[in-house]
């Protein structure tokens, strides 16, 4: 007789502003994530913050990109508040940096190797040092940065071959969003492994920038001392997501209550 695989129990999704989101706490996302590496199923998982839920909701097409997704992770507090006022009453924030930390200790004491893709080979290099360190057992299949044009059909052939020939269970992601998401996206069912979209996890892990203390983070306002620290590159981008997620989160409050009172 032929054994069966054991099917994955997936966890439910609440709606916020237009986006299903995962609504689980972090240990449990972590043995589902888990348990698709060790069968190197095709996966793709979405750390999502406001900033990721606001695009969705301007442009259709990364809307799309999302749905795909197998996991949305709630990465920051806003949207943790949203869940567990919808009732995820024990729902913890699902950050890119620890889940990448949680998932490296956990890959070394089961055997499952992780690729790193992506940011720059100087990053990756202080990175390594760090993660041997860390976690000494850790089977890193690879690490590589890719260029910021895009891959040749060719070139892409050969890096999916690469990851699949890897044994990897696990691929982290660092090219940013949404060109991250969008990526998980064309490669899934090509990619014999659960791929995770990090952003900004990687510099920070490497040192080049600094983490919000936990107080600020606990407050959700990990986004200003991000931008303190890249005013340039981050101020565009804030200044059109956040207001209009907080539009959007109070108008979906408001609905919700009117329509338990009647």
């Amino acid at each position: 007789m032929l054994k069966q695989t054991a099917v994955v129990k997936e966890p439910p999704r609440l709606d916020i502003i237009g986006s299903q989101v995962t609504a689980a706490p972090f240990d449990v996302l972590m043995e589902v994530i888990l348990a698709w590496a060790k069968r190197r199923q095709s996966k793709c998982i979405c750390v999502a913050n406001t900033h990721m839920l606001v695009e969705a909701y301007q442009r259709p097409s990364f809307k799309k990109v999302m749905q795909k997704a197998d996991m949305v992770t709630p990465d920051g507090m806003p949207l943790v508040w949203m869940l567990k006022l919808m009732g995820a009453k024990k729902q913890n924030r699902v950050a890119g940096l620890d889940l990448m930390r949680a998932l490296c200790q956990r890959a070394a004491e089961q055997n499952i190797s992780v690729y790193f893709l992506g940011s720059m080979a100087p990053i990756l290099q202080r990175m390594r040092k760090r993660l041997l360190t860390e976690f000494p057992n850790l089977l890193i299949a690879d690490m590589e940065p890719l260029p910021f044009r895009p891959l040749t059909s060719a070139e892409d052939r050969h890096l999916i071959q690469r990851i699949n020939n890897s044994g990897a269970g696990v691929v982290m992601i660092a090219l940013g969003c949404p060109k991250q998401e969008s990526w998980m996206a064309n490669h899934k069912e090509k990619i014999n492994a659960v791929m995770i979209g990090l952003g900004g996890a990687f510099p920070v892990y490497a040192g080049i920038h600094r983490r919000a203390p936990s107080w600020v983070r606990a407050m959700g306002l990990e986004w200003f001392y991000r931008l303190i620290q890249e005013p340039r590159r981050l101020w565009k981008r804030y200044v059109s997501s956040i207001p209009l997620f907080v539009y959007l989160a109070l108008k979906q409050i408001c609905y919700r209550c009117w329509s338990a009172l009647f």
